[in-house]
């Protein structure tokens, strides 16, 4: 696989529910060099983790081409669902250790999916600990939801 760009882009990734379940949106922001990119959306009955695993997707889809990406996600159910449970979805036809199936099957195979586009570097980042990228995704998840709900209640 020929990664074109020399540099790395940068992505923070972060999702929101209120509720769980409940509205829910995702967040994105994408940094290469001086360019800035930001992407957000909303569902209106989710989950906290079905919104995280839905930002990273969408972050690793806005690449149009292979990347070095440098990812930055708050959420250990992301990092260790890659890292710990993936592999053994995969080898046990989407099936957990219990035998049971895994939750969030349709993100994790999307999200496995925009994996194998590109040359990954994982980063966990403590959420809500002032790191300017994580803050910005974050709110990018919340204004999703926030969009939404004011459009709904007509302002």
């Amino acid at each position: 696989m020929a990664f074109r760009n020399k540099g790395t882009v940068t992505l923070y990734t972060d999702g929101a529910c209120r509720g769980n379940p409940g509205p829910g949106g995702w967040g994105v922001l994408l940094r290469y060099g001086d360019t800035e990119k930001t992407l957000y959306g909303y569902e209106p009955e989710t989950t906290n983790n079905r919104m995280e695993l839905q930002a990273v997707i969408e972050g690793l889809r806005a690449l149009r081409r292979p990347c070095r990406v440098q990812l930055n996600t708050d959420s250990k159910y992301v990092m260790q669902g890659l890292n710990d449970w993936l592999p053994g979805w995969k080898r046990n036809g989407w099936k957990t250790a219990a035998k049971k199936a895994v939750k969030n099957q349709d993100l994790w195979q999307a999200l496995d999916a925009e994996v194998q586009r590109h040359d990954i570097d994982w980063r966990w980042v403590r959420g809500h600990s002032g790191v300017p990228g994580n803050e910005r995704a974050d709110a990018l998840a919340n204004r999703a939801i926030d969009e939404r709900v004011k459009r709904a209640e007509g302002a």
